[in-house]
C-alpha cells in the first residue's frame, strides 16, 4: 500500500493543484505528505474517510518503520486543548454579546 501511495501522481497538473509535499492519486481517498526528519524521510498518510493518520519513517537504505497511527475522530470533536486565553468558548461568548 505504501508503494502505491508513494509511487503515484505522475501528472504535472495534479502537482500544480496541491501544496508542496502533498500528493494524491486519482481515485484514491488517501492524502500523503512527505518531509525530511533528520536523516529519515517522514511519510504521513491521511485517510479522511476513516479519519485516521499514519506516520512512517523511511530510511536511506529503504527500511520503513511505522511510527504512529491514530484515529482522529474524537480529536476533531474537542473544543480546545493546550490553548492560550482567550479560549474558543470565551471568544464565542464575546462575539454573541
Amino acid at each position: 500500500m505504501i508503494l502505491a501511495v508513494v509511487g503515484f501522481a505522475d501528472s504535472r497538473e495534479a502537482y500544480a493543484q496541491r501544496r508542496a509535499g502533498q500528493e494524491a492519486s486519482a481515485g484514491s481517498d488517501l492524502i500523503a505528505f512527505t518531509a525530511m526528519v533528520g536523516e529519515s524521510q517522514q511519510l504521513t498518510i491521511i485517510d479522511p474517510k476513516n479519519r485516521v493518520i499514519s506516520v512512517y519513517h523511511v530510511e536511506s537504505d529503504g527500511k520503513i518503520a511505522l511510527k504512529s497511527v491514530r484515529r482522529i475522530e474524537w480529536d476533531l470533536q474537542m473544543v480546545h486543548l493546550n490553548s492560550a486565553k482567550p479560549l474558543p468558548l470565551e471568544v464565542r461568548s464575546l462575539v454573541q454579546q
